[in-house]
């Protein structure tokens, strides 16, 4: 069964670039701008993080 932990929204308003972060467990949401550099910057810092997640070994069942 999946359980959703986490929402997570870029927002674009004009200029301005908004990360909304929805905590659906504790029921909270946190904003913060963010700066356009580290928008254009985003496709590769998902990459190296599923590369990251993915070079990790898995942990086997008991």
């Amino acid at each position: 069964m999946e359980t959703l932990l986490y929402t997570a929204e870029l927002i674009q308003e004009g200029d301005t670039y908004t990360l909304v972060v929805q905590d659906l467990v504790r029921d909270t949401v946190q904003t913060t701008p963010v700066p356009k550099t580290a928008v254009d910057r985003l496709p590769v810092f998902l990459s190296a993080l599923t590369a990251k997640l993915n070079s990790v070994p898995s942990r086997g069942r008991w």
